[in-house]
């Protein structure tokens, strides 16, 4: 059994950096929901951080109470006339409210009104991982390397294709690499699929097929991830490490282009896991994301920041699947209802959020699962 130190210790180096991260993801999604809503003149009856029953609040001039809720798990606007927490419209409250109230109501807001307002939540978690990725590049630049070989393993797919020392890589199936680690990110997430290495040898040229080896690979926390790898090493002598600086405009430009491979990364993954390339045991649930805030505590606030900032961009693309009950299920009924000229039916509506719902608790039951499994061996 755990003793007194054992509990705190497990206190203040998971759960605490966790809530702490999960808190801040939520608060700033929400507050995009939140600020949006406002200034289309809807009210706003809640703003919660968490789930469940209330720990402590207070309600503001505006008549909004602000919360912070038992479960850490996520978080909540509650919109004038709305059934629930999901938004989902009280039809009997809207029709016995007045003109001036139901056009304050959620509900009878514009069409673009709740667009915007839905949207800006994902929005909001785009905007702080860049802003993030900026602060960070700003204060502490970043660390790259020359994508030159220094080294190529013995019997690896780069082997096999003909790649050797003092090969220059320039682009991967068309798109510019400048680093290695551009060239590490690209082949990662593309195990047994076939991509074309342009390299430069001797002021030549080459284009060459390969097909980075599906890999197990263990962090330096002991967890399993799978990789695509090709087999090449760079150094200190020909990748000249270094690095590299950015003014706050640049770092900003940065912070973007980083989130973009962020998004970019997660279609991939997504794509790999359908198509067969990826197994479904690499998706983690809430255990994992504890996890992974208690190890990136422990190298420092800037490596819980960059956690933070890839959890940020995985919020905004989650809530913008077209599933109902997430903000991409609104958008795509408010594209319904801009076709049709008018919204879908309540009973329709019901039905897809409870089909909605039961997806959402079946992914977060398998990816529960996975962090389980994970933790037993």
């Amino acid at each position: 059994m755990l003793g007194l130190t054992g509990i705190l210790a497990f206190l203040t180096g998971y759960i605490v950096p966790f809530v702490l991260v999960l808190s801040l993801l939520v608060f700033v999604h929400e507050m995009g929901h939140y600020l949006v809503g406002r200034w289309s003149g809807i009210r706003i009856l809640a703003f919660s951080i968490g789930f469940g029953p209330e720990l402590l609040g207070f309600t503001d001039k505006h008549g909004t109470r602000w919360k912070l809720s038992l479960i850490p798990l996520g978080g909540y606007v509650r919109f004038f006339g709305d059934e629930d927490v999901s938004s989902k419209p009280d039809d009997d409250k809207l029709a016995s409210m007045s003109e001036e109230d139901r056009a304050r109501s959620f509900a009878g807001a514009k069409l673009w009104k709740r667009a915007a307002t839905v949207a800006a939540g994902p929005i909001a978690n785009f905007i702080l991982a860049i802003a993030i990725f900026a602060v960070l590049f700003s204060i502490y630049g970043r660390s790259v390397a020359d994508p030159v070989v220094a080294e190529v393993k013995p019997g690896s797919v780069a082997a096999e294709a003909g790649v050797v020392p003092g090969d220059l890589l320039i682009a991967i199936d068309g798109t510019r690499v400048e680093t290695f680690d551009d060239v590490r990110r690209y082949v990662s997430i593309r195990p047994e699929q076939q991509i074309v290495v342009t390299i430069e040898r001797n002021g030549q040229k080459l284009d060459v097929p390969m097909v980075p080896a599906r890999t197990d690979m263990t962090d330096q926390f002991g967890n399993k991830i799978e990789i695509g790898l090709i087999g090449i090493v760079t150094n200190q002598e020909v990748g000249h490490f270094r690095v590299q600086t950015y003014s706050p405009l640049e770092a900003v430009k940065e912070g973007a282009i980083q989130t973009w491979h962020i998004v970019t990364g997660t279609f991939k993954y997504i794509g790999n896991l359908i198509s067969g390339y990826m197994k479904p045991d690499q998706l983690g649930g809430p255990i994992r994301v504890a996890q992974a805030s208690g190890q990136m505590a422990t190298l420092g606030v800037a490596a819980l920041l960059q956690l933070a900032a890839v959890l940020s961009v995985s919020i905004g693309l989650l809530n913008l699947m077209p599933v109902p009950v997430l903000d991409g299920g609104h958008l795509m009924f408010y594209a319904i209802e801009a076709v049709r000229g008018k919204p879908l039916g309540s009973s329709a509506q019901d039905i897809a959020f409870r089909i909605g719902l039961a997806m959402v608790l079946s992914l977060m039951v398998f990816a529960t699962w996975n962090d389980i499994s994970a933790l037993i061996g």
